[in-house]
């Protein structure tokens, strides 16, 4: 972490991505709820739950590029202060995807700003940008490129990442497909104390088909 030597951080990410046509009109509603370990000061660290974020896209599919936007908001859940900004915070949420021959081009942009909350702790106003490539290779496996870019409007600290790795597709069944790969990310250009130096973003996705034969 720059400028704390010998300290560290990581997030567990809990995540679902649910397709869905409510009000009829096709939408991708998606939660996170990260599991945290942050280092506390002057000493140790403390893991626990951090704040839940709950995204609504509305896709408006298109031949070539297809788009979403939506609202965005932040519930204080974390179980510790130094794990969430114990603030509400609300905003909106932007994608654009552009599939390719040799695999897919996208970006997702988020603005969130605080309106409610601990009146002690700090008002919150950032943006991110996530460029997102990936290159199929043969069997199931693609290279990949997702590093979020993190930028704190209030007090003008950065972080722009950037990350290449290695993924993997595979059929567990009809209905279940998996998703698995890991990505190393370098911070290019940052700002801030505490911004990650190196990072280590890796997962596993479940894909559940509900499609009736």
């Amino acid at each position: 972490m720059k400028d704390v030597p010998d300290r560290y951080a990581n997030q567990f990410l809990l995540r679902g991505l649910i397709p869905s046509d409510l009000f009829g009109a096709p939408q991708l509603l998606r939660f996170t709820l990260p599991i945290a370990t942050a280092p506390e000061f002057p000493d140790g660290y403390v893991t626990g739950l951090g704040d839940l974020t709950l995204m609504d896209i509305f896709v408006f599919p298109g031949k070539t590029v297809s788009f979403g936007a939506g609202p965005l908001v932040v519930l204080p859940t974390a179980t510790d202060e130094a794990l969430g900004a114990g603030k509400w915070q609300a905003g909106a949420v932007g994608l654009v995807i552009a599939p390719q021959s040799w695999g897919l081009l996208g970006g997702l942009a988020t603005y969130q700003a605080s309106f409610a909350g601990q009146s002690d702790r700090e008002n919150v106003s950032t943006a991110t940008f996530q460029p997102i490539v990936n290159y199929n290779l043969k069997d199931g496996f693609y290279l990949r490129s997702s590093a979020t870019w993190n930028f704190g409007l209030e007090n003008g600290d950065y972080a722009i990442p950037v990350g290449f790795g290695i993924g993997k597709v595979f059929q567990v069944s009809d209905k279940v497909t998996m998703n698995a790969f890991v990505e190393p990310q370098y911070t290019v250009f940052s700002r801030g104390r505490g911004n990650p130096v190196w990072q280590i973003f890796a997962g596993v996705n479940f894909q559940f088909s509900l499609a009736k034969k």
